[in-house]
């Protein structure tokens, strides 16, 4: 790093642990002490950092750590599914600090969605006006730099509306809208793997299917947002079914959580959720168990070829279905295993995600963040 390095970056090696203390920062970037304490000062009037208990010492007077401020603000979150909604408000580090869980069916369209969003947040922010920037994940394909939801398939009476002004009537500050499986993604590796690896395939396998791709230790979004739509691939032998995109045989519509559903009634299973079929499962059912793995075959099918083209170090398996199902991981696995190269599959691990449900607000507040709190934004809102 240059002689010239901005506070916004001197914040970065801080929020990181690169640089803990003022000789710490002096060595990494090359300022000289004064210019130093100029940026430190500036971030400790701003609120950004805060001076902790003194450091261990090396001789002499101990040094005064430095620490990011994750108290000095607040970020409304969520992230909606097909009928369940997770609402939340993190601090700075992406915790958790409150969170709420509605039952909301995101087909009653933005003019019913995003006001009850609104009104949630108000009410957990309970007078608080510390807010930095929101984020919302959505169940469909958004072209991310605009805010857009462009999926016609999907929440069709969201097609082309634009999120963020909408949400920035109320809170004036930045807002963020991305595909949900992106921003599970992205909690998933920040939280689990990041300190491990860069390379990482998320499948959410829920109502529907649908993938997330950290490539390089970044989301891999595509030219418009539209990178990870696996759900819409076909399989073969898939039985001639229709999808709703009016296609045949896509993965959505054989091996989704609906699918094994209505795959399972059409077979006489008294069927009404994915809970029946968990039971089923559990009892040892030959016929279910046979159509979850068949499920996970096709799947693993799609996901196979993901592998080949992307070559992660781990593709994680979540949403209700792949977190009930032990017999559709197991048909992912023994197809991925069976189809990718061997280079691909060398060290490649499949597992369930380690987060579970709460992936998506923590991706949620992790993209704004990586937002509000870049160098460039933070040298920005000093000018």
């Amino acid at each position: 790093m240059s002689r010239l390095a901005t506070p916004g970056e001197v914040l970065q090696l801080i929020r990181s642990g690169e640089a803990v203390t003022r000789a710490d920062i002096g060595r990494v970037t090359g300022l000289s002490r004064p210019a130093v304490a100029h940026r430190v000062a500036d971030l400790l009037q701003r609120g950004l950092i805060v001076e902790d208990a003194e450091g261990p010492s090396t001789g002499g007077r101990p040094p005064v750590r430095l620490r990011f401020a994750t108290s000095g603000g607040v970020v409304p979150v969520a992230s909606l599914g097909a009928r369940r909604t997770q609402i939340a408000l993190c601090d700075l580090a992406g915790e958790v600090l409150q969170r709420t869980d509605l039952d909301i069916d995101v087909e009653e369209g933005p003019g019913v969605v995003l006001p009850l969003l609104m009104d949630t947040w108000e009410k957990l922010l309970d007078g608080r006006n510390d807010v930095v920037g929101i984020g919302l994940g959505v169940p469909a394909t958004v072209e991310f730099a605009a805010g857009r939801v462009e999926s016609a398939r999907v929440m069709a009476s969201w097609t082309g509306v634009v999120i963020p002004p909408i949400i920035a009537e109320r809170f004036r500050v930045p807002v963020l809208v991305d595909n949900d499986v992106n921003v599970i993604a992205m909690g998933e590796h920040r939280v689990v793997y990041a300190s491990e690896l860069d390379d990482l395939l998320f499948v959410k396998v829920s109502t529907r299917i649908g993938a997330g791709v950290i490539s390089g230790g970044g989301i891999l979004r595509g030219a418009l947002g539209a990178a990870g739509e696996i759900g819409h691939i076909p399989v073969r032998d898939g039985g001639g079914v229709l999808c709703r995109c009016g296609n045949l045989d896509c993965v959505d519509s054989v091996a989704s959580g609906t699918a094994i559903l209505r795959d399972l009634r059409a077979k006489g299973r008294d069927v009404m959720s994915l809970s029946d079929v968990t039971a089923l499962v559990r009892a040892g059912d030959a016929e279910t168990m046979a159509v979850v793995r068949q499920a996970g075959r096709w799947l693993g099918e799609v996901i196979s070829g993901a592998v080949n083209l992307l070559n992660p170090a781990v593709v994680v398996l979540g949403g209700d279905v792949a977190e009930m199902f032990q017999p559709l991981v197991s048909g992912v696995r023994e197809v991925v295993y069976r189809r990718s190269t061997q280079l691909a599959t060398r060290s490649l691990r499949i597992e369930r995600s380690r987060l579970g449900p709460g992936a998506g607000i923590t991706g949620c507040a992790l993209m704004v963040l990586d937002h509000v709190l870049s160098a460039q934004a933070v040298d920005a809102a000093s000018r």
